[in-house]
């Protein structure tokens, strides 16, 4: 039995067919593919300086190069899984070639002369890793870096086609859930390795670090493949590029043909026969240069539609498609900023922690593992949200999902905002403490826990449980049945921008501020200036995203069911 059904030929195992049995499959999947990820992407560095002997300038680049590659990728799983591949066949593809890259990362990490020599002394006595040395490294790391790119494309598509029955009304609230519980999965997996598996390596080293990783990418192959008989497996449509590409030499071709007030008059296939997909998307008033891909060429020949190429004549249903994507474009920018401003809490807020007294109840916290907190209230909210706003929300707003997707997302950035603001007062209070006990220069940790760090990193957890569930539940629900992976992939790179964005924005404010941050010494910095920046930026941002999310029209999509055609309005989105 092939991998993706038919499910018009199959009507009376349709029923047996995805829901939640289904989804917890891809739950664990997601929980132990994110567990190896996160593990490796907070330690990373040690491995590069410790055992590679890579400067730490050079491990800082390499780290920050493997995570914005790993989300950039994304794109090439969601066209490969839009285009060619089923997304439980794309799953199995990469969560095999993860496997393969943390495989050859724990053969190097356990053979000696896989590696350097081990460090005696001075770093600048260090011997370097040979060429061969180097590409084994780089072989494995963005063979992990591909293999976790692909799984963050189709596994949160190949979840959410499990409550994709539009002519369920069930359904409908049950996908909003899916991704809050999609969402704790991956939580899950990340405080799990950011606290055992990181506890593992840095103890029992990276050998058994990275084999852990290989055991849990192996145990999330298999279950994802034990759902195969239960999941609802999309049709590969073709390359939605292609289509989009199509749309704008047909509308550059057409320009100066009149556009029809006539709906009617504009191509569109309609043939329940044809092998198209099950929606028919309604023509909007926005774009309007590109409905001129969708005319039809008059002449006296009656078959003048069929016989136009698809590079002269698209049906509106592309033409929307293409439509859809340029909107939506605008929304994932205005949400890169909000992953610049985590990037700091992921770089300085830890330099920060050094400065701090790490004692709880006699217990050292490491800095490091201060990523956790967010984690942590992540794992405590969303069962809350999920359980008690939701259905609260609903009955107030009749909304099947509590608040609709752009909403959420306009409160995961007003929080961020705020989390910036609560840094900048936490530092003002840690730097003033230095000045006070005279300990600006000492090494010595301040009278101040690094549990104050915790207020921060908490409510910038809230603001990614909002944001990214909203983009990732937004982008699959909005965009057309041909390029749901693609366009959950691109919600996946706003979190490469705003990596990328971050270096940037702190080499600027450096120059532009005379160097807030040019000091070695961080109690001789202005952290507490850039924090309070980043809140100004953020709010700036936040009415910008307002604009955006103000002007965007949602689609509004002609269900085709056997011989009757019914009108759904897709506002709920």
């Amino acid at each position: 039995m092939g991998i993706c059904r038919d499910v018009k030929t199959q009507p009376k195992k349709e029923k047996r067919l995805g829901g939640n049995r289904a989804a917890l499959f891809v739950y664990a999947t997601e929980g132990l593919e994110n567990m190896a990820f996160v593990a490796i992407a907070v330690s990373l560095v040690t491995y590069f300086y410790g055992y590679m002997n890579f400067s730490l300038t050079k491990s800082a680049t390499t780290l920050t190069n493997f995570l914005g590659t790993a989300f950039m990728l994304t794109l090439v799983g969601g066209f490969i899984c839009d285009t060619y591949l089923s997304r439980f066949k794309t799953c199995v593809l990469f969560i095999s070639m993860e496997l393969l890259g943390y495989a050859l990362l724990a053969v190097q990490a356990h053979f000696p002369h896989l590696r350097p020599t081990p460090c005696k002394g001075h770093m600048n006595k260090c011997e370097t890793a040979n060429s061969s040395q180097t590409a084994i490294l780089f072989t494995g790391l963005y063979l992990v870096a591909l293999g976790t790119s692909g799984v963050k494309a189709a596994l949160p598509a190949l979840g959410a086609d499990q409550f994709n029955d539009e002519k369920n009304p069930k359904e409908v609230a049950q996908l909003s859930s899916f991704f809050n519980w999609f969402l704790l999965s991956l939580t899950i997996g990340a405080i799990l390795g950011v606290t055992i598996l990181v506890w593992i390596t840095t103890n029992q080293g990276w050998e058994w670090g990275f084999g852990i990783c290989f055991v849990a990418v192996l145990f999330s192959l298999i279950f994802v493949c034990m759902g195969k008989s239960l999941y609802r497996n999309n049709k590969p449509m073709g390359s939605p590029l292609l289509r989009i590409l199509q749309v704008f030499v047909a509308a550059i071709q057409n320009r100066k043909l009149p556009i029809p007030e006539n709906t009617e008059e504009f191509h569109e296939i309609r043939d329940k026969e044809a092998r198209i997909q099950d929606e028919i998307l309604q023509r909007t008033e926005q774009f309007r240069f590109l409905d001129r891909a969708a005319i039809i060429r008059s002449t006296n020949d009656a078959t003048t539609s069929t016989t136009q190429g698809p590079w002269t004549l698209c049906t509106m249903t592309q033409v929307e498609e293409t439509k859809i994507l340029i909107r939506m474009l605008p929304i994932i920018f205005s949400t890169v900023f909000m992953n610049t401003c985590l990037a700091q809490l992921q770089t300085f807020t830890i330099q920060q922690s050094t400065t701090m007294n790490p004692n709880l109840f006699g217990f050292k916290v490491p800095g490091s593992s201060i990523p956790v907190i967010p984690l942590l209230f992540i794992f405590v909210l969303l069962p809350l949200y999920d359980r008690i706003f939701v259905p609260l929300a609903r009955k107030i707003t009749g909304v099947p999902t509590g608040i609709r997707h752009l909403q959420r997302i306009g409160i995961g950035l007003v929080l961020s905002a705020v989390s910036m603001a609560v840094a900048g007062v936490v530092e003002t209070h840690r730097k003033s403490l230095a000045y006070k006990h005279n300990m600006v220069d000492s090494l010595e940790p301040l009278p101040m826990s690094l549990f104050w760090l915790g207020l921060q990193y908490a409510i910038f957890g809230a603001a990614d449980m909002f944001s990214l569930v909203g983009l990732l539940e937004f982008f699959y629900a909005e965009s057309s049945t041909g390029m749901k992976s693609l366009s959950t992939a691109i919600s996946w790179c706003s979190v490469a921008f705003g990596y990328f964005l971050s270096t940037v924005v702190v080499e600027v404010v450096n120059k532009v501020s005379g160097g807030w941050l040019a000091n070695n010494n961080i109690n001789r910095d202005k952290l507490n200036y850039f924090y309070w920046l980043l809140s100004v930026l953020s709010v700036v941002n936040f009415g910008f995203y307002l604009v955006c999310a103000s002007w965007y029209k949602y689609k509004n999509v002609e269900v085709k069911q056997g011989d009757v055609e019914g009108k759904v309005e897709m506002a709920m989105a």
